[in-house]
Parts: structure tokens; sequence; C-alpha cells
């Protein structure tokens, strides 16, 4: 049997997306097969387009890692799930999972169950993005109540729920996003917002407990100036981001880059927020798998807020 999937011949450009038809893939053992409904796109996709990646470089992969959908079938010794069964997550992340596709497989425990509350669309464009905050924020940060919390792109994909995560944490959260943006960060719930093209961040915010940091370049540095003495900046943007502990280190102060991993209790976590109402997700635009290169050009563009979802089925 065959699908529908995106796939590319040659690195590059949205231009390089297409529409192919593959075989359908099967489960293999603690595997099931996703029927997928919608599939997220994040800056991860878009660089694995263009470079190949960590594991692959100089390859086109199957792109795509956030899904949401409804298991078809399960593999050999898979008994969380059944058939009809509607799940989301991460698979897979860093390899190739490809979720730009009609079916995926996938191990079982890198996927939870849908929250009830979520669209399909809504539930793809949280795993990725809302793991990344979650294990930045709660596992290696362990924000807690009363830390002040500084988010880079507090509108971006991870941006937009680290924010609701830092608050559902207790945290004191500040910002930075451009001022069209501020209304929908402030509604986010954050206590203060910092229009980084007007305002230095490092002079109008201080004593930060922890930084969040999805842009890279000066931010890490210049993050370091915000924090108070033990503490901590997460970055998110590049690989090249983990010579910043050295500096961090001399300072008394910590820091790292973080890549996010599959995580069955994380999933679980959000959709404690979610069902409880302290984590919403922000659709920006959503668009149907034929137009996966749009959808990478208007990502790129820097201009949504929140995620962008390809609808599959």
């Amino acid at each position: 049997m065959t699908m529908r999937a995106i796939g590319q011949d040659v690195l590059g450009g949205p231009e390089v997306l297409k529409i192919v038809e593959i075989d359908r893939p099967e489960p293999r053992p603690g595997e099931i097969l996703v029927r997928v409904h919608a599939a997220g796109v994040n800056p991860t996709d878009w660089w694995h387009r263009a470079t190949g990646g960590l594991l692959t470089p100089g390859r086109p992969v199957p792109l795509g890692w956030d899904v949401s959908g409804t298991v078809e079938t399960v593999g050999l010794g898979v008994t969380m799930y059944e058939a009809g069964d509607e799940v989301f997550g991460m698979p897979r992340l860093p390899e190739p999972a490809g979720a730009y596709a009609e079916f995926l497989t996938a191990p079982a425990r890198h996927l939870a169950r849908k929250p009830a509350g979520l669209t399909h669309v809504e539930a793809a464009a949280l795993p990725v993005a809302g793991l990344t905050a979650w294990q930045c924020l709660v596992d290696t940060a362990r924000v807690a109540e009363g830390q002040r919390v500084l988010i880079h792109a507090a509108a971006g994909g991870v941006g937009h729920l680290a924010v609701q995560i830092a608050k559902a944490r207790g945290a004191y959260v500040i910002g930075t996003a451009s001022a069209e943006k501020h209304d929908f960060v402030r509604d986010l719930g954050a206590d203060e917002v910092i229009d980084y093209r007007t305002t230095d961040f490092v002079t109008a915010a201080r004593d930060i407990d922890v930084v969040l940091d999805a842009v890279g370049g000066e931010y890490g540095p210049r993050s370091l100036k915000t924090l108070r003495s033990g503490g901590r900046v997460v970055s998110i943007a590049s690989p090249a981001e983990a010579a910043l502990a050295d500096t961090a280190a001399g300072l008394g102060l910590r820091a790292g880059f973080t890549i996010v991993e599959p995580d069955h209790g994380g999933l679980n976590a959000l959709t404690a927020l979610v069902e409880s109402g302290h984590l919403r997700v922000a659709v920006d635009a959503v668009l149907p798998l034929e137009e996966a290169a749009k959808a990478h050009e208007l990502g790129e563009s820097g201009r949504t807020k929140g995620k962008i979802v390809l609808a599959v089925a």
C-alpha cells in the first residue's frame, strides 16, 4: 500500500518540497501505526530541509515530528493503545519521523493520548514546542514559584507555551517580542513585555533567575548580564550556544544548550496543564499537506504568532 507524503530530492529552500507517493510503513514490535490528521511545523523542519540535520548532514530526510492522529494498528507487544485511539506526540527526534505524511510509525511511548479538549490541529501544534519549553523550564531549570523568568521570542512557537508553563509554576514572567505582539504575550499571562526593537532587554530585565533563549547569537552572552547570582540561561537556538557554559561558569552562573527528547511523561504533563486551563495552544495558520512549502515560507518569515500546522487527513 502507498501513501502521500512530502519529500525532497535535494537540500534547499521551501521550493524543494513536493508531494510524493511512497510505501506505507508497518509498525515494528513496540511501535504503532498512526493515521496522521495533522502535523505541526517547526524551525527544526526547515533546518533539516536545508541542511539534512545533525545526524544526516548533506542528505534529505523525511520531515515532520509534531503529529496528532488515530491509531491504525499496533505492533507486537504494544498494550497501551488499540485501533481508533487518538494520540499525539513527537516521535524519534533527532531521528527522522516523517510526520508530513498520511501515516507514520512511532515507538508507543513516544506518543500519548490526545488531550480531549484539543482538536487534532491544536494537538499537533503542541508536542515539539511544548516539550521543549517543559524540558527547559521544568526538567533543566526547575523553575519555581516566585522566580523571575525571561523568555525571548515570547510570541513564537516555544515562547508562547513557555510563558504559560512558567506562569503555571508561579514565576514572574518577562517576555521579549515585537510591539505588535505585546497584547498577545500579555494575554498569555506575561507580567512584562519588552519590545526588543526599541529597548535593550539587558537594562529592562534585571535579577533574572532563568532565561529561555530561542534566538541565539548575541542573545546568549547578553542574557548572562540579566541574571542574578546562580541564575541560568537555557538555549535552544544553536549547538554553538554550548560554548556559553564556560563564560557563564566564570561568572558564577550557568548556561547550556538543550535538545528536546521524546517524552511520554512530559506529554502527559502538558495534557494536565491543558485540561486544567493553564495552557492553550495558539495556531496562527493551517495549510493543507500540499502546501508544505508555503508553510515553511511563512514560518521562516518570523511574523507568526504561535504555531503553523499542516492538515493531513
